[in-house]
């Protein structure tokens, strides 16, 4: 039996979930997203809460169960809280800026690289090395925030490039040549 699956998703206050055919529209204060439904699991809204049990028991049903749950759950809690993800840029001569809604980076190549966020992401940017990721979709936040690390992935050696605020990194020992 799922543990995640077990436990009701609250609904707060001032959030409209509705059920139809195969999917599930939650709106809140901050947007609207919709989560696909499983047709081997069952979906009851009581007293403000919702609750997501299997059919039966068996293999898929049991293995989307704490799947469907979790999904639902980010819905709810990112169009009331949304989700942010903060990096920051390590180097000599790398900076941020943001130009109107753009993030335009200065990261070692020839020219500026600019990323254009796509519907429902905002950009913030705190001082030129530090910037994040707003946006009411868990999955595509952090989509986001995993493409524009790849852009500059921290280097093993001097560890420069872009990195989530937090991420542990190990330097690898310099190059010894022979002697």
């Amino acid at each position: 039996m799922s543990r995640i699956g077990k436990q009701p998703i609250e609904i707060p206050k001032g959030v409209k979930v509705d059920m139809q055919e195969g999917t599930v529209h939650v709106e809140g204060p901050k947007g609207k997203l919709t989560v696909p439904l499983l047709p081997e699991l069952d979906y009851k809204v009581e007293a403000g809460n919702l609750t997501v049990s299997p059919k039966n028991l068996e293999r898929r049903a049991r293995s989307m169960w704490g799947l469907s749950r979790t999904l639902i759950n980010n819905a709810v809690q990112g169009v009331t809280q949304g989700y942010t993800r903060s990096l920051q840029i390590v180097g000599s001569g790398y900076s941020v800026q943001l130009e109107g809604k753009n993030l335009v980076f200065a990261i070692g190549f020839s020219h500026p690289v600019t990323v254009v966020p796509p519907e429902g992401i905002s950009f913030t940017v705190k001082d030129p090395a530090n910037f994040s990721i707003a946006g009411i979709d868990k999955q595509l936040v952090g989509q986001i925030a995993a493409n524009i690390r790849s852009i500059r992935p921290p280097e093993p050696y001097k560890l420069k490039g872009i990195r989530y605020v937090g991420e542990k990194l190990i330097q690898k020992e310099r190059k010894l040549g022979a002697k």
